[in-house]
């Protein structure tokens, strides 16, 4: 599969800390990835687009070790991530997967607190230092009044912070998001970016799934457009978004304009059959 790839610097002098070597991975017999090769940019947002079974969720479980790769590897901290302890990959990154379930009643105290277990052996049991992290999560991420409720009891916007909340108790600073806002009506969805674009303005790494083409554009700082399991396209969100870009990966036929609210980022009109009127 060939890899039309434009990569270009971001706004970041750190190395990357997260990436792969000619990656071939998928389920089973399927290929899905086919011989990627990518390094996510550290300290800001990346968010990987395309259409539906392109790979964009495969990539993300493959970063994140869920899935092994067939062939080559991927890289966290200059580490073969296949070598590494699953406790030290926990400690390190945080996944947040599609549409998380919490068992029935758990509460978001407990939920959240869950984020400890990597740092927790049979000689370091819980303390207060791990009791202080999950407050401070859970005041991060505005939920510290929602503490006793049963997760099962909040609304989609509620549970995504929780989720999020449980991601940065782990003490991470290399975020994975698998679609953050699905099911979201678009005022929770905002909410729930708005947080992610404050946590990566603290310095974290953040690499999102998203399928809202213009929200990605507005919250991201890098973006990788995929097809068929390739890479088309990586960069900033003015250098990747275009109308020959949308059509070629898409199939959209769009106009792409200015971004009224945020001058200087592409902001997509789609052209469907009702044109006017």
């Amino acid at each position: 599969m060939n890899q039309a790839v434009t990569t270009t610097d971001t706004a970041t002098s750190a190395p990357s800390r997260l990436g792969a070597r000619r990656v071939t991975s998928g389920y089973g017999q399927t290929t899905v990835l086919d011989a990627l090769d990518l390094d996510i940019p550290t300290g800001v947002v990346t968010t990987i687009i395309g259409p539906n079974g392109c790979g964009k969720s495969t990539l993300l479980r493959t970063l994140a070790r869920l899935i092994k790769p067939s062939s080559g590897h991927v890289v966290l901290d200059g580490a073969d991530i296949a070598s590494l302890k699953s406790k030290q990959i926990a400690t390190t990154m945080g996944l947040l997967p599609q549409s998380p379930l919490a068992p029935e009643g758990l509460t978001v105290g407990d939920l959240v607190a869950r984020g400890r277990h990597p740092h927790q052996t049979w000689l370091r049991q819980w303390s207060s230092d791990d009791a202080e992290v999950v407050d401070a999560a859970l005041e991060q991420t505005g939920v510290r009044d929602l503490a006793d409720r049963p997760v099962d009891s909040l609304s989609g916007g509620q549970r995504q912070r929780v989720w999020i909340s449980m991601t940065l108790a782990q003490g991470t600073d290399l975020l994975l998001l698998d679609e953050p806002t699905t099911y979201l009506d678009l005022s929770h969805a905002l909410d729930v970016l708005d947080l992610v674009d404050e946590l990566s303005s603290q310095g974290r790494t953040v690499v999102m799934v998203l399928h809202d083409l213009n929200l990605a554009i507005r919250y991201s700082d890098h973006i990788i457009a995929m097809r068929d399991g390739a890479v088309v396209a990586q960069g900033t969100p003015a250098e990747v978004i275009s109308e020959e870009m949308l059509l070629e990966t898409f199939g959209l036929r769009s106009r792409v304009i200015d971004d009224p609210v945020a001058p200087g980022r592409p902001c997509i009109i789609p052209i469907g059959a009702r044109r006017t009127g």
